[in-house]
């Protein structure tokens, strides 16, 4: 079971894959902690969750940590599932209400960054860590 979860090929495209999901979900972590009242606890308190503080901290720390774990490609399928649940979890609380009110052209044109890392989640889930992967790396060394 952990070579199946730590298994990847030295695939370039998959590592631009990693990179490009860990760096967005990394930024946006971060931006949490730095715009608070416009991305953190601001933005969940519009949305009309309970706590708004500590929903807002807590993803954005789970948004860091995972997309970090991603950078390095370090657990790549575990964190994959991770942003993955992420992305939907804020699909469904920030877009469909604009497709509620705007229609689904406005929806797709505000979904396109969710769609596209929902999709390279998915693909790393398939495909691994790829290029330069700490998966790549201990995965090599354990199973031979």
């Amino acid at each position: 079971m952990k070579n199946h979860l730590l298994k990847t090929s030295d695939d370039y495209g998959t590592g631009l894959i990693r990179l490009m999901v860990g760096i967005v979900f990394t930024s946006e972590g971060i931006q949490k902690f730095l715009f608070p009242n416009e991305r953190g606890t601001g933005r969940f308190e519009e949305l009309g969750f309970p706590f708004p503080d500590l929903f807002g901290y807590f993803i954005g720390s789970i948004e860091i940590f995972f997309g970090l774990l991603l950078l390095f490609g370090l657990f790549t399928r575990i964190s994959s599932v991770t942003t993955l649940l992420l992305i939907t979890a804020a699909f469904f609380t920030t877009k469909v209400s604009v497709f509620d009110e705007f229609g689904f052209w406005a929806m797709m044109h505000g979904s396109r960054t969710d769609l596209c890392m929902f999709m390279g989640s998915l693909f790393l889930i398939y495909k691994g860590g790829g290029f330069k992967s700490f998966d790549q790396y201990y995965f090599k060394k354990y199973s031979e």
